[in-house]
């Protein structure tokens, strides 16, 4: 089960870098952080842009993490295809078609994340437009739904991993982080995650997060996060695998 965690978006070089050793240090194989940042706001931080992208490679220098992050549009491509090992597109991009065939041409994994208000079915299919041009390395990753329930930011569908599992080869992700959107409930629904099946999780970190930019809420601190990987290790245990 591999473990991918960091800042929602990539602020500054010694931040990055420090979560990247502390989350390194906790057992975590992959590192997370925007550098681009679809927000729902146009007021709200949007990502540093090329610059977080090499703060990015330097952390991984500094580390040996695979780093993880994501592509709003087409024109970035080039440079986040050079910059991170796998290519995140995100929960609003999941059925912009022309930006699926445009990474389906590239040899990076795509973590490919499930819309808010995307079907199973929908997900596959754009799952379908990536691997139709070529590129068969996608992650399907549930990232929370949303349903008529407002005490939690969104749902987050653990029925899915069972499903996506069943009517798939593909690996299936789940970020507890966005799901639940509450720091103090993120391990709970990461232990249910891999005991239901999950191939992988993303969690946030951040060594301050009321200070964060971009999703300081659900984001752990590092310490959090090292007492939630010693857990992790003991529910995957318990389901014959292990991180």
């Amino acid at each position: 089960i591999v473990v991918i965690a960091g800042p929602c978006a990539i602020e500054k070089k010694a931040i990055i870098i420090e979560i990247a050793k502390s989350i390194k240090s906790a057992g975590a194989k992959g590192l997370r952080g925007g550098a681009f940042k679809p927000r729902t706001s146009p007021y709200a931080f949007q990502g540093l842009g090329v610059g977080a992208l090499k703060y990015l490679k330097e952390a991984k220098r500094e580390t040996g993490l695979f780093t993880v992050t994501e592509v709003m549009n087409i024109s970035q491509i080039s440079q986040v295809a050079v910059s991170a090992d796998v290519i995140q597109i995100g929960a609003r991009n999941v059925q912009n078609y022309d930006l699926l065939k445009a990474v389906g041409r590239l040899k990076n994994p795509i973590l490919l994340k499930r819309g808010m208000s995307t079907t199973l079915k929908e997900l596959l299919l754009s799952a379908e437009y990536v691997m139709s041009g070529g590129n068969h390395k996608v992650i399907l990753c549930e990232r929370g739904i949303r349903t008529f329930e407002d005490s939690t930011r969104f749902t987050l569908d653990l029925n899915a991993v069972p499903m996506l599992k069943k009517l798939s080869h593909l690996p299936v992700f789940v970020d507890p982080s966005h799901g639940i959107g509450i720091r103090e409930h993120v391990g709970a629904m990461a232990k249910a995650s891999i005991a239901c099946g999950a191939d992988g999780i993303l969690i946030e970190v951040h060594p301050k997060p009321e200070e964060a930019l971009s999703d300081g809420p659900q984001s752990l601190l590092p310490g959090q996060f090292f007492e939630l990987m010693t857990e992790l290790k003991q529910i995957a245990k318990a389901v014959g695998r292990d991180i």
